[in-house]
């Protein structure tokens, strides 16, 4: 174990595995922050510890399941020249579940159906039914995730550390970004936006066509950047009146 623990390769791909599990978990943030913001205040800290705790359950699972997991990625069969499988499948329906669900969303906030600022109550919401959203696209970011992580690593206890120190961290900036985006009602259609573009990536991946996920974080990024810029100019322009 002391050796284990002094081996600085065992280190060297915990802290690269944790890092890429933290990039990879901004999908994640991105859409319990805004799925969250329709329950009541007083449930949506519940429903992001359920939301996180269902996706470091489903990691661990499927890491323990190496073996499963690799026979997602098998092919089951080919169309238009092309090999599917599971992981495939699976990617292209959490993906289509996403443009489905941004579309929903953005319908509602312009269309205004709710009248409360697109907040309603628990009983309206479905607090199971949001909780089963999270869970499905908790388990369609898992099975990336982990397949990714299962090239990048040799221990599955290192793989199993990284998860707990990536929830932990999107369990902190998940409550960041949600009170942010309660604070910054625009801020929501960008989230929104994020979304679509994440279903986007998702389907792409599962046509075997890979969009680098960096160019993807940096729009995300540069967006978001811009709408903060736009929050502080409306901020001082407040000020000055």
């Amino acid at each position: 174990m002391i050796g284990w623990l002094s081996d600085p390769n065992i280190w060297a791909s915990f802290i690269t595995l944790t890092a890429m599990e933290i990039v990879l978990g901004i999908d994640n943030i991105v859409f319990i922050s805004v799925i969250v913001s329709r329950l009541p205040e007083a449930a949506r800290e519940r429903a992001r510890r359920i939301g996180l705790a269902l996706a470091l359950l489903f990691r661990i699972l499927m890491l323990l399941g190496i073996t499963w997991l690799i026979g997602l990625t098998k092919p089951l069969f080919a169309a238009f020249g092309q090999e599917v499988s599971r992981r495939d499948l699976i990617l292209i329906a959490g993906g289509l579940f996403l443009l489905v669900k941004a579309t929903h969303e953005i319908h509602k906030g312009i269309e205004g159906e709710d009248g409360d600022g697109g907040v309603v109550s628990g009983a309206e919401a479905g607090f199971m039914a949001i909780i089963l959203q999270i869970a499905l696209i908790d388990l369609v970011f898992s099975v990336d995730s982990i397949v990714t992580a299962i090239g990048m690593a040799q221990h599955v206890e290192v793989m199993i550390a990284a998860v707990l120190v990536s929830i932990a961290v999107m369990y902190l900036a998940s409550g960041a970004v949600s009170d942010f985006i309660e604070r910054h009602p625009t801020t929501k259609m960008l989230a929104l936006s994020f979304l679509f573009l994440i279903g986007v990536a998702l389907i792409a991946d599962g046509i075997e066509f890979h969009i680098p996920r960096g160019y993807i974080y940096f729009a995300m990024a540069f967006s978001a950047a811009v709408e903060t810029a736009n929050i502080f100019a409306r901020r001082r322009r407040r000020a000055r009146r």
